[in-house]
């Protein structure tokens, strides 16, 4: 069926909408074998708060960006190679229903859909999506992905040395190899994590130690759920969700 419609004109007008409602500052979408498999709103976990967010599922990319106008504006674009992709399932907890991890070297956050059947169509489609470009290829599924990183709202002091209470000026830091929220002392190295950036980011001391010490031997943290949180891959001291996003 995608193969059936790579080149066809009603496929490729489809694609050109959606490339026009992201205007000049997105990238271009129209490309010889791309197929629009489908779209719809989900919530995305940012670091402030869970916000909806446009999702175009492509046979080779998946994109998605802040919604303006719905169905006729969108900005904010972000381009996610599915060779990349790994998802995992989100247990329910409160509010937060229907969820699932998109995990990728570079990035990692939870959506959430309005179903259990409307999530159950996303996993799906973005497996198959991932399999068939792997198969092709010849590629092993990717065993590398960027920390999620656990909201604001889960830590009150540093999660490193329990000790500073987080305020108006002492502010949030995040470690980019392991996703705790810790205070300005407790992350004052960097690191370089090509991964996830051409420049050195910053990292907590215990991450800097274990990066940097004989043999290596880093073990990252779980993906779990349950209290832990989700990365928005801010720039350095970049704490505002928006941007992030």
């Amino acid at each position: 069926m995608v193969d059936r419609l790579a080149n066809s004109e009603a496929n490729s007008k489809r694609i050109g909408v959606v490339e026009g409602c992201f205007g000049a500052a997105g990238q271009p979408l129209v490309i010889p074998g791309r197929v629009l498999i489908g779209e719809g709103v989900l919530t995305k976990l940012c670091r402030k708060k869970p916000k909806a967010r446009q999702f175009f599922l492509f046979n080779d990319i998946l994109v998605y960006g802040n919604i303006v106008i719905q169905k006729k504006k969108y900005n904010k674009q972000h381009i996610i190679p599915l060779e990349s992709v790994t998802i995992d399932t989100v247990p329910d907890e409160g509010d937060l229903r229907n969820g699932w991890l998109i995990k990728t070297p570079t990035k990692s956050f939870a959506v959430y859909a309005a179903t259990a059947t409307e999530k159950s169509e996303w996993m799906n489609h973005i497996a198959k999506c991932v399999a068939d470009l792997l198969s092709k290829s010849g590629k092993a599924p990717s065993g590398e992905h960027a920390a999620v990183w656990i909201p604001d709202s889960e830590a009150t002091v540093c999660m490193r040395c329990l000790k500073v209470k987080f305020t108006p000026v002492s502010r949030r830091h995040h470690c980019r190899k392991c996703g705790f929220v810790v205070c300005g002392p407790c992350s004052e190295k960097k690191y370089l994590l090509p991964s996830q950036s051409s420049k050195p980011v910053r990292v907590c001391e215990f991450c800097f130690v274990q990066l940097t010490s004989a043999g290596g031997g880093y073990a990252p943290r779980s993906d779990s759920f349950g209290r832990q949180g989700f990365n928005s891959n801010l720039s350095d001291d970049d704490d505002e969700d928006d941007s992030s996003d």
